[in-house]
């Protein structure tokens, strides 16, 4: 779950880190009154859940309150588009207004759990305000990293070597480290999944100031923290998305493509999307229904497809071990029962209960496509959406 820069802000400031002084605004007259509160020069910055606000027109510096309500005028209700939103944008309904800040240095500071560690990694950089995959592309040495053990938490020699590895003076290195292990806790208290205050400034009078911030938290950690899903904007996420999750399928993410996949098991679903671009086509989700024996999901999953309207043929490609495969195609017979599908189905089962599972799907007499293994289920399914199969 994401939440909007002002949210991530106030939470940063909950825990002691500094961030300038502003507010959220929905309409420009509200922009205006907290100029004109702030009384100085402010910036006008669109909250979406995308990044290259910037580039993109989502972030203006004013010099007074008319200039801020001109700003607000000009974005709320309108949809910014950014290298992250896609051609379609997304709708902007607010905007924060906070005080400009006279920048000396820009910093990058974030964590994330690593995926080969498994442990919560504190990264930093002098590199900040930018995207911190061009600087490991481009200046990899510039990035230091530092993992934490979680028994023992972030250790305050930790904080001190990542501002070194920033070139902060002597005098910001103490400073760094407190807002380092404030960030850690917050981390921590709130189940993130990622923490990110880019840039992270110092400002010509040497304070240090968390001028972006990005929070993200862990789906399945949300039961503990009503205050998080509170802050959820369900305008900023994709519908499908929403209705995946209301329909029981918590993974499900849109794609670019065309061709639907049902899959159970992460693994195995981003080996799907990846053959299927071998062949030749493209994705239009990723979605694991799981290794739940449930033929309501599997009905859901269908669903979801039929309600995409870029959606010209579905892979499913289902190995049971926990999941049973005669399941699987009581489901797929029950989505046909259910629903009127147009599109070509390529199906490949395999594992538990195979053969209960292919009568079920023979009696049924419904009409697919079948595929005996991997390769050919993604060969097939692409012929399908270009129309070569049916």
């Amino acid at each position: 779950m994401k939440v909007h820069e002002y949210q991530a802000k106030a939470l940063l400031a909950q825990y002691g880190m500094p961030v300038p002084r502003g507010k959220v605004a929905a309409t420009p007259a509200e922009a205006r009154e907290i100029a004109a509160e702030i009384g100085s020069k402010v910036v006008i910055k669109a909250q979406v859940y995308a990044g290259g606000r910037g580039k993109a027109g989502g972030i203006r510096i004013v010099n007074n309150p008319a200039e801020a309500k001109r700003a607000a005028s000009q974005l709320i209700g309108t949809r910014l588009v950014t290298h992250q939103t896609g051609p379609e944008g997304v709708s902007v309904t607010r905007v924060l207004v906070e005080e400009a800040s006279n920048v000396a240095r820009e910093l990058y500071l974030s964590i994330l759990v690593d995926g080969t560690s498994h442990l919560p990694v504190m990264m930093a950089s002098e590199a900040g305000g930018m995207e911190i995959e061009e600087v490991a592309q481009s200046a990899p040495e510039r990035i230091f990293k530092s993992y934490i053990d979680p028994a023992i938490g972030f250790q305050p020699f930790q904080g001190r070597k990542l501002a070194y590895g920033m070139n902060l003076d002597g005098g910001q290195t103490g400073e760094a480290a407190r807002l380092m292990a404030n960030l850690y806790k917050l981390f921590m208290d709130k189940d993130c999944s990622l923490a990110e205050i880019n840039p992270l400034v110092v400002t010509v009078d040497g304070k240090m100031l968390a001028l972006d911030a990005k929070l993200n938290f862990d789906d399945n950690a949300l039961y503990r923290h009503k205050d998080i899903q509170e802050l959820r904007d369900k305008e900023q996420e994709e519908p499908l998305e929403i209705q995946a999750r209301d329909w029981g399928i918590n993974n499900y993410v849109k794609m670019d493509g065309d061709i639907g996949c049902m899959v159970n098991g992460a693994g195995l679903a981003m080996a799907v999307n990846d053959l299927i671009q071998y062949c030749g086509g493209r994705a239009a989700n990723f979605l694991d229904i799981g290794t739940l024996n449930n033929t309501e999901r599997v009905v859901n999953s269908f669903k979801m497809f039929v309600a995409d309207p870029r959606i010209k043929a579905v892979l499913v490609n289902i190995f049971g071990g926990m999941a049973r495969v005669d399941v699987i195609a009581k489901g797929i017979v029950e989505a046909y029962q259910q629903m009127n599908i147009s599109f070509p189905v390529v199906i490949r089962l395999a594992g538990t209960n195979l053969e209960e599972g292919q009568r079920i799907l023979a009696e049924s007499e419904i009409s697919f496509i079948r595929a005996k293994d991997f390769y050919d289920g993604a060969r097939k399914v692409v012929e399908a959406a270009k129309g070569a199969m049916k």
